[in-house]
C-alpha cells in the first residue's frame, strides 16, 4: 500500500473510537501457533472482541479444549448514537463467558450473552472487573488508545498478545517495556499480518484492498505488529551475523552526536563490531536480549536525534553486542 493511502487509512481509524479494524481468522492462527504451550489452564480475556462475530473469540472457542483453557471471555463497546432528534441513544456493551459448552460451531446467540449497565468500553470498571479475573489477554485493540491499553495491562501485570501499529515502537511507554525485556515483539510483523476486515463505510484504500471469498471487505496496511510477553524460544535466536567492519569502515558512517555507527539493515550489522550501533526499529523483531543489549532510543549525546553528517536518519535505536554471547560460541 501506498504511503499516503496509509496515512488516509489509519486517520480515518483515529476519528472513530472504536477503530473497527477487525482481525482475520488466518492472520490469528498463524500467531498464536506459537504460543500454546502458555494456554492451559488459563481464563483468556479478549476485551476489545464481540464474542457475535470476533475471530478472536472464534479460534478460542474451535480450540478450546486443545488449549486446554479454564475459561474464554469476549467482550465489546458499543458506542452511543444519536437519534434523529439529536438526542443520545445510550446502547449497552455487552460480554460473553465460555467454559466449552456451545454447540460444535462455537458461536453464542443474542439470548447468551449479558449486557453491561455501561457501554462496554475496556477501562470501566465492569471491563476491569472481568479483566482482573484473567489470565491472558488477546486482542487487536484500538490503535488510537494503544498507549492507554498497553498501560493497563502492564498494571494488572497481564500477560498479553495484542496488535498494534509498527510505529508503537517509538512510543517511549513501550520502548521502555521492551528495553526492560517485560515485552516483545511477536513473531509476525508487517506482511505477516495479512490484512484486516473492515465496515461498509470504509473506502477500500490501496492496491493490495480486496473483498474476499466470504464478502468481507479486506484492507492491508502491512505496518501492524504483535506485541506480547508471552515467550517463545524464537525470540532466544541469535542473528546470524555475516558481515564484517573492519575492512568496510566506509559502509559504516559515524553519527555526529554519538559514538557509535549506523547501520541501515539488520542483516548489515558487522559481527566483528563490539562498540554501539544505530539500526533500525524492525530490528526488534529478530532482538534476542541474550545476544544484545538496548541501550537507546533515537538520541544522541546531545539529546538530539543522532546525524549523520547534519543529516538524521529515519528513527534509530542504539544496541551493542553482549559479551556473553561471544563467549558462548567459542565454549
Amino acid at each position: 500500500m501506498a504511503r499516503n493511502a496509509t496515512n488516509k487509512l489509519l486517520q480515518k481509524a483515529k476519528k472513530s473510537k472504536s477503530d473497527e479494524f477487525y482481525t482475520q481468522l488466518c492472520d490469528i492462527e498463524s500467531e498464536l501457533e506459537h504460543y500454546k504451550i502458555h494456554f492451559r489452564n488459563k481464563v483468556v480475556f479478549c476485551n476489545c472482541d464481540d464474542p457475535l462475530i470476533s475471530n478472536f473469540f472464534n479460534y478460542f472457542a474451535s480450540n478450546f479444549e486443545e488449549l486446554g483453557l479454564k475459561k474464554l471471555i469476549a467482550a465489546c463497546y458499543k458506542e452511543p448514537i444519536e437519534n434523529s432528534i439529536n438526542s443520545i441513544d445510550k446502547e449497552s456493551g455487552y460480554y460473553y463467558e465460555y467454559n466449552g459448552h456451545l454447540d460444535e460451531k462455537c458461536k453464542p446467540t443474542l439470548s447468551d450473552i449479558v449486557y453491561f449497565n455501561g457501554d462496554g468500553d475496556f477501562r470501566n470498571d465492569e471491563s476491569i472487573e472481568l479483566l482482573k479475573q484473567s489470565d491472558i489477554i488477546v486482542t487487536n485493540p484500538p490503535f488510537s488508545l494503544f498507549r492507554e491499553y498497553l498501560a493497563q495491562l502492564v498494571s494488572y501485570k497481564k500477560k498479553f498478545l495484542i496488535i498494534g501499529n509498527v510505529n508503537a515502537i517509538t512510543y517511549k511507554e513501550v520502548f521502555k517495556l521492551i528495553q526492560a525485556d517485560s515485552a516483545w515483539l511477536g513473531i509476525n510483523l508487517g506482511r505477516g499480518v495479512s490484512g484486516f476486515i473492515v465496515p461498509e463505510h470504509y473506502e477500500l484504500y490501496g492496491t493490495e484492498a480486496r473483498i474476499d471469498e466470504f464478502g468481507n471487505r479486506i484492507v492491508s496496511p502491512n505496518n501492524c505488529l504483535w506485541l506480547t510477553n508471552l515467550d517463545t524460544s524464537y525470540r532466544h535466536e541469535d542473528i546470524n551475523l555475516k558481515k564484517e567492519y573492519y575492512g568496510n569502515e566506509s559502509e559504516y558512517p559515524q553519527y555526529d552526536n554519538y559514538n557509535g555507527i549506523n547501520v541501515n539493515k539488520t542483516k548489515d550489522i558487522p559481527k566483528d563490531y563490539m562498540g554501539y550501533i544505530g539500526v533500525p526499529i524492525t530490528f526488534l523483531h529478530k532482538y534476542n536480549p541474550e545476544q544484545f543489549d538496548l541501550i537507546k532510543f533515537r538520541k544522541g549525546d546531545n539529546d538530539k536525534d543522532l546525524s549523520i553528517n547534519g543529516k538524521c536518519p529515519y528513527f534509530r535505536i542504539l544496541i551493542k553486542r553482549k559479551v556473553k554471547s561471544e563467549s558462548k560460541k567459542t565454549a
